[in-house]
């Protein structure tokens, strides 16, 4: 299960994500970045409360570094756990992100 608590404040989109991004949840996301992306200027997501991310889960993420890369903004990432924050090193998502 995913909760996405979307906060949008003048073009600056905060996704709070709890639970699992995996194959059942990411289209979920998929279609909250498709229908909010196009008109942010800067995304943030929130994982403090993200236990686990897949390999269907990375691919939304790497939807959202593209389509803000094309805005010349990273996608920021606040509170990942030490197991998200190794998946994102190791897959090489780190390098396109601004993790803190």
């Amino acid at each position: 299960m995913l909760t996405i608590d979307k906060t949008i404040d003048n073009k600056n989109g905060l996704f709070k994500l709890e639970g699992r991004l995996d194959t059942n949840t990411s289209r979920d996301l998929s279609a909250a970045f498709e229908e909010t992306l196009p008109q942010l200027d800067t995304l943030t997501l929130d994982f403090e409360k993200l236990d686990y991310i897949s390999s269907a889960g990375l691919r939304v993420i790497l939807f959202a570094i593209n389509t803000m890369e094309d805005k010349s903004q990273k996608v920021k990432v606040l509170h990942a756990n030490d197991s998200i924050v190794e998946v994102l090193e190791l897959t090489g998502f780190a390098d396109d992100l601004d993790l803190e």
